[in-house]
């Protein structure tokens, strides 16, 4: 009991500082409140909230079951299809740039400047991409896809190179005592070990890709998007609802498809 007292003697007293922590929290909290303007809460704000939750509960079937191109169903494909192609375009063009910004494989100069392209790369709301391939291909999916594979090199670089990082050396510096090259030792003793990370990494970004495609429709990007907007600004809350029962129900069964396949990644 005496050794148990006289350890807790010698831990260091971290009152002042979890005090003076706390004391700063409730200061950036006050302060970030202040700019929140509750007076902007209006009546007609708190009826179109009921009518969107009217909209979940009496939603346009006959919307919701189309099979046409005008249907829910084509529109959450259509959504589907730009997070996956804009995901695997992003994966695949990631990979060359995490080796080059991996300081364990090139030189740090180089991994130096390719990690601040990176930072650039990320720095840029995916909605402004968007907007910008708008503007350079005109509406519709191919905009989508654009964005979503230049947004996806960012992130995925940054994962594949933590992982990359974490490689045991000792593969690589054997490889590099019988004349290696780099290309070899990428091809032949990086990426077999890290093919089963790299996948799980890719599809933890289609499930976040496939909410920003659906957010990406809102400036003309393709997806389910725009009819969501065109549907709330028309005040056709059936319709509002119908898109959001799909949109809910398509990201509950990616999600969970994906949850399973990580896991069986990370297990095997």
């Amino acid at each position: 009991m005496n050794t148990i007292e006289k350890q807790y003697q010698l831990e260091p007293n971290r009152k002042l500082s979890q005090i003076a922590t706390l004391l700063i929290l409730a200061i950036l909290f006050v302060w970030s409140m202040s700019t929140v303007q509750f007076e902007a809460f209006t009546a007609n704000g708190f009826t179109i909230a009921k009518n969107i939750l009217l909209g979940l509960i009496q939603p346009d079937l006959n919307l919701l079951f189309n099979f046409s191109s005008n249907g829910i169903l084509y529109l959450l494909v259509e959504t589907m299809a730009i997070a996956f192609l804009g995901t695997i375009v992003g994966a695949i063009l990631a990979v060359p740039l995490a080796f080059l910004s991996a300081s364990n494989i090139v030189p740090k100069p180089v991994s130096f400047i390719v990690r601040l392209l990176l930072i650039f790369i990320r720095t840029i709301p995916a909605i402004v991409y968007g907007l910008m391939f708008v503007r350079v291909t005109g509406l519709g999916a191919f905009a989508g896809v654009l964005t979503m594979s230049l947004t996806s090199i960012g992130m995925l670089s940054k994962l594949y190179v933590d992982v990359i990082e974490d490689l045991d050396t000792s593969i690589l510096e054997s490889m590099e005592s019988i004349g290696c090259t780099v290309f070899e030792k990428i091809r032949f003793g990086i990426l077999p070990q890290l093919s089963a990370l790299f996948l799980s990494i890719v599809i933890y970004r289609f499930d976040m890709n496939l909410r920003d495609a659906a957010v990406l429709g809102l400036v003309g990007a393709g997806g389910i998007g725009a009819p969501l907007i065109f549907a709330m600004n028309s005040y056709r809350w059936s319709e509002v609802g119908s898109i959001l029962i799909g949109l809910i129900l398509l990201i509950l069964i990616v999600e969970y498809v994906s949850n399973k396949i990580r896991a069986k990644l990370v297990r095997g």
